[in-house]
């Protein structure tokens, strides 16, 4: 199984078919603890980040929506037996899936290494077309959602530059002039995509004259 954010909120099976979630708290929380990156979050700490004035069940409600999605991500574990992707860890839950099988994870770890090596260029193509809209697209009206969906996009712009340099350095990417363009165009603060931008024209003559 998969999870991504990096779009709307969604599970698919290793068949790739959609995992039914449940209602937008259910895919709530799912996200709300993959945005933690595998630590625990404390009972309290979902309760606040679900409810701006918490219901008085709201605990209660929310052990219903975990109960709920640990049926849908294990649909096959055996009664009474401990779950192993939606665990209970000390006072909260945590998510328990390699970081390979998180969109968003799998995008971080991908910059990561294109940032130490340029070989990582071709994960990074890959790590950017996961992209299918703003991260946790259908997560609205949440503070913590706001906050990863700001960082996210930042390192996405940031993945963005890093491809072009990557491929100006190595001497090719002359088609990038239109599409750094672009990128100016929707982002003009950013420094680093016009000197890249600076640097592609260049590219493009020799690519027309050789």
């Amino acid at each position: 199984m998969r999870i991504d954010v990096l779009g709307a909120v969604r599970a698919l099976r290793a068949d790739g078919t959609p995992v039914d979630l449940g209602g937008p708290r259910h895919r709530e929380v799912l996200a709300r603890l993959v945005a933690a990156g595998g630590r625990m979050v404390a009972t309290d700490t979902l309760v606040a980040d679900l409810w701006a004035e918490p219901p008085a069940r709201a605990v209660g409600a929310l052990r219903t929506f975990v109960a709920a999605l640990r049926r849908a991500v294990e649909p096959d574990r055996p009664p009474r037996t401990p779950p192993r992707v939606l665990v209970t860890e000390g006072p909260g839950y945590a998510l328990r899936l390699p970081r390979a099988q998180v969109d968003a994870h799998r995008f971080e770890d991908a910059l990561a290494r294109a940032r130490r090596t340029p070989d990582a260029l071709t994960d990074l193509d890959a790590a950017l077309a996961d992209w299918r809209g703003p991260a946790y697209a259908d997560v609205t009206g949440s503070a913590w959602a706001e906050r990863e969906r700001a960082r996210l996009e930042e390192l996405r712009l940031e993945g963005l530059e890093l491809r072009a340099r990557l491929l100006l350095d190595s001497g090719s990417g002359a088609e990038l002039v239109a599409e750094l363009g672009a990128h100016v165009t929707e982002h003009p603060w950013r420094e680093p995509a016009w000197g890249l931008l600076a640097r592609a024209p260049s590219l493009n003559v020799t690519a027309r004259t050789s």
